[in-house]
């Protein structure tokens, strides 16, 4: 759809005016609700207003990004990619809520958007290695970068749920199940999805260490015991943690042990359902990790794992950006949970998933532009109120450490594997 000339010279006045507006956080009981009695004309009013103030809220920070790595050719890319989603949908702005065939132009114009953002996750790493490359970030650039791409993956993921809703309901699209409503799986059963995780986990170690530790699952369900747990969720997003999880594990217990070992011992995951939180533990005995490095595991600026090539032929197979546990956590808080890691350096680290058991309490948080988040790109990173003796800086991980390993596209390994296995596609995930 082409952009007339008034649009381009309004589109700075229009990104003003829809990010004065606060997003509409929904509940997984709103989204299930709505698609039980899908109404195309209600979702298409809903989205034309939503999806520009989604998109114009995370813009404005991007404005306020460092200048050096907003000069980034990645970043520079990016930017334009959602100058351009943000123009496309500001076309339908004043359509007739009756028009059917704005209706339809609506939904192919959502896939054309979901497809352009494809790589989005993948070109903001490579601006941020390209700023790396090129300069030498102060604690300050750092501190805004982390803020921002935190809020910025989250906005992306509200913004594609809202997109693979839509599209779901009223494109042509298939759902993987009948009792799907959209991307929401209103029986998602908890074991499955740590079953199908654990078994690609354990393909891809498989092949690069040729061996594996094994699995114990154990359930605990305070509101309905001896029945399997299943609760209102998207399952992409749960096999997503639950994946990057059962990677790390299952490297640090193979290389903590030896490749040699007669056996290791096996993952443990306990699921346990209680009145507001299903919480998932997965435990490993692969060594831990020091207490000091744990919150580095989540920082975008900080990874040890070499540049992944374009071809994606000359890397390990268990290799990536080193996003994948800051990723992951953001997708257990899209819906007010949580994602932690609590380690015994000797010993080996739990993992604890948090989700809400109750859907209406499943909450978006989503990020808001206001004068608040505005400050956190232009004041100093303030001097501590506390001190202590200085210790030894936190010691970089191996190579061969759990950070390294944190962000493996599944058909990375695949492509580069001699064995072929086609993996589940029932939790694929269109978030991503």
């Amino acid at each position: 759809m082409r952009i007339t000339t008034r649009l381009l010279k309004d589109i700075g006045k229009m990104l003003d005016k829809y990010s004065r507006f606060h997003p509409s956080p929904l509940s997984i009981k709103q989204f299930i609700d709505f698609g039980e009695n899908a109404c195309e004309r209600t979702s298409f009013l809903f989205l034309r207003k939503e999806l520009p103030v989604r998109l114009a809220n995370i813009m404005k920070e991007i404005h306020l990004l460092p200048e050096n790595l907003l000069s980034m050719p990645s970043v520079e890319m990016v930017r334009s990619w959602y100058e351009r989603s943000f123009e496309e949908i500001l076309e339908f702005e004043n359509a007739g809520s009756e028009d059917k065939k704005a209706m339809a132009k609506f939904c192919e114009a959502l896939i054309k958007i979901r497809n352009r953002h494809s790589n989005v996750v993948q070109t903001m790493a490579q601006g941020v290695i390209e700023l790396k490359e090129s300069h030498e970030p102060d604690p300050k650039t750092e501190h805004s970068i982390q803020y921002f791409l935190d809020r910025f993956y989250m906005n992306r993921i509200s913004i594609r749920m809202l997109i693979n809703q839509h599209t779901s309901l009223f494109g042509n699209e298939n759902n993987t199940h009948p009792r799907n409503i959209g991307s929401i799986d209103r029986n998602c059963n908890v074991a499955s999805i740590v079953e199908d995780a654990y078994e690609n986990a354990k393909f891809l170690c498989d092949q690069y260490y040729l061996t594996s530790p094994g699995l114990v699952v154990e359930q605990c369900d305070v509101i309905s015991p001896n029945s399997t747990i299943c609760i209102d969720y998207v399952p992409s997003h749960l096999y997503h943690m639950l994946f990057e999880l059962f990677k790390n594990s299952m490297r640090a217990v193979v290389e903590y042990h030896g490749t040699e070992a007669d056996e290791f011992p096996p993952l443990k995951v306990l699921i346990a359902r209680g009145r507001e939180d299903l919480t998932i533990k997965l435990s490993d005995k692969g060594g831990g990790i020091p207490r000091s490095c744990t919150e580095l595991l989540f920082q975008y600026m900080y990874s040890t794992a070499p540049q992944p090539s374009a071809s994606g032929l000359n890397s390990a197979p268990l290799a990536g950006y080193g996003y994948g546990l800051p990723l992951s956590r953001l997708y257990a808080r899209y819906f007010r949970g949580d994602l932690i890691l609590t380690s015994c350096e000797g010993y080996g680290t739990d993992a604890l998933i948090y989700l809400k058991a109750l859907s209406n309490e499943a909450n978006e948080m989503l990020p808001v532009f206001n004068k608040t988040s505005s400050k956190h790109y232009s004041s100093a990173v303030g001097a501590s109120d506390w001190i202590a003796p200085p210790g030894p800086p936190p010691p970089a991980p191996s190579p061969q450490g759990l950070r390294h390993i944190s962000n493996l596209p599944l058909n990375t390994a695949a492509k580069q594997s001699v064995v072929v296995r086609k993996f589940s596609q029932q939790h694929k995930n269109k978030n991503l």
